[in-house]
């Protein structure tokens, strides 16, 4: 693709989002920033959630894991599915009747200040360490689609793409993000289809042709029932349904969107409507998967080494300038529409759970809230650069697998919280919260030898987050 009409493309692209910010950061204050003044439209949150919550990473890797592991994925999806049903029924309560602007001020309420500020920074952890992840998917596509056609360096692709998100939500925070989600959704949606549909035309096929040739296809089995798989079926349903708890329901850049709905009644609607739209994407993603395996085999394309690389390489080279072009769309709407709302919740984060922001007067709560969101988006730059040098598997298998670890301990806070009544020493949390996914990762890596062939997968998160409730069970008291 001709690297100007890719600048054209973005120029264009990041001008609708500040656009957009412009209107919607009207008038902002604090409020506005952090809970939208808690007057988003439910729906309009729902469509948005899809795009932010898919992200680069199911984008580009999804298809490309389909020629690995089929549609095994779809098992985990089906345990998100409940997990958001589960986030409806039993959180948001908890969160709407509290009133609360940072989840994780529920620990401080139920434990301590310490915990408190435990499960804060185990959350900054994690998510720092999956929006670099997930940027840095989009922020090489960029490179090979624009930057290394003049020589510009990867560094300077990161620094630009992490300065425009900047730019863009620095004054309007989730407000913003609730409405230019929804733009993105579109664009990424809309990339997929139209993939979809050019590759069919491509192949001849009618849309029976289509459907029959997916469920035809060996890449297509969904059920893996092995018990020592680490793709084994329940394995992965209960690692879906707990990672979406902790990931979704535990995780303050997605109960911050949910959060800005006028009330709970709205708030649950939002999540049910998302959870049915999030699991037909991911299908539409995986049917994809072998559309891309199927073309590239008929029209004798070479496999990439890196599957990450698959859509990609054919979206840019053998599907036509359109597809190209809703690619790019796509996969930076998919990866800005999770960094964006990251780098707020973070921002929000800090700022409530750390700082005392009730005390500061509006002028230096502005002040203080861009440096915050200025220091967020250069520790972004920095841990996609580290990232960049190490990696070497698919970035979907790399950040649930680090997400398995560092959402263990804010699992298990909160699990704790939520069905006990015993007072924890708040002051020995931290040492519990360090030693359960030390304890489960040792586990992880001697299974196959400790426990008779056993490979833990994503569930691995299950075992961390019951450590962390058997130490907290530990260090407590009855009330």
């Amino acid at each position: 693709m001709n690297p100007l009409l890719v600048l054209f493309i973005l120029l264009g692209y990041f001008g609708l989002l500040i656009t957009i910010s412009w209107f919607t950061s009207r008038g902002a204050n604090s409020a506005t920033f952090f809970t939208a003044n808690r007057k988003s439209p439910w729906y309009l949150v729902a469509f948005g959630m899809v795009g932010a919550t898919l992200s680069g990473v199911t984008f580009i890797s999804v298809p490309g894991e389909v020629g690995s592991s089929g549609f095994s994925y779809l098992q985990f999806v089906m345990g998100n599915l409940v997990g958001y049903w589960l986030v409806a029924g039993v959180l948001l309560p908890v969160y709407y009747r509290l009133n609360l602007v940072s989840i994780y001020s529920f620990l401080g309420q139920r434990f301590g200040e310490v915990s408190h500020k435990t499960g804060s920074f185990f959350f900054i952890v994690s998510k720092l360490i999956g929006a670099a992840f997930r940027l840095y998917l989009v922020a090489g596509v960029l490179q090979i689609a624009f930057f290394d056609a003049y020589g510009i360096p990867f560094s300077v692709t990161v620094f630009v793409s992490i300065g425009l998100i900047w730019v863009y939500t620095f004054r309007g925070g989730i407000k913003t993000i609730v409405w230019t989600d929804t733009l993105q959704t579109i664009f990424l949606v809309t990339a997929v289809i139209l993939t979809i549909f050019v590759i069919v035309r491509a192949m001849e096929w009618n849309f029976a042709d289509m459907v029959r040739h997916i469920g035809e296809d060996p890449l297509s089995k969904i059920f893996t029932w092995e018990w020592r798989s680490g793709n084994n079926f329940f394995k992965q349903f209960a690692a879906g349904m707990f990672i979406t708890l902790v990931i979704v329901g535990m995780d303050q850049d997605m109960m911050q969107k949910n959060l800005t709905c006028k009330n709970l009644g709205e708030a649950r609607k939002n999540m049910v409507v998302f959870s049915f739209a999030f699991i037909l994407t991911v299908f539409l993603f995986l049917c994809l998967g072998v559309l891309l395996y199927s073309y590239a085999e008929s029209h004798q394309v070479t496999i990439p080494a890196l599957t990450d690389d698959l859509y990609p390489l054919l979206a840019f080279n053998h599907l036509g300038m359109l597809v190209g072009i809703s690619f790019l769309l796509g996969v930076s709407a998919a990866a800005y529409s999770s960094a964006d709302s990251a780098l707020t919740a973070l921002t929000t984060t800090l700022n409530i759970d750390f700082l005392p922001f009730d005390k500061y007067s509006e002028k230096k709560k502005v002040r203080v809230r861009i440096a915050s969101h200025l220091m967020f988006s250069l520790l972004l730059i920095v841990t996609i650069l580290i990232f960049r040098a190490i990696n070497n598997q698919s970035v979907v298998v790399a950040v649930f697998k680090v997400a398995g670890y560092t959402y263990g301990p804010i699992l298990g806070l909160f699990i704790f919280g939520l069905l006990s009544k015993r007072k924890v020493h708040d002051r020995l949390v931290p040492l519990i919260a360090i030693a359960a996914p030390s304890v489960s990762y040792l586990v992880s890596v001697n299974s196959e030898k400790w426990l008779w062939g056993y490979s833990f997968g994503f569930e691995i998160l299950i075992l961390n987050g019951l450590l962390m409730v058997a130490g907290l069970f530990i260090i407590s008291i009855k009330k």
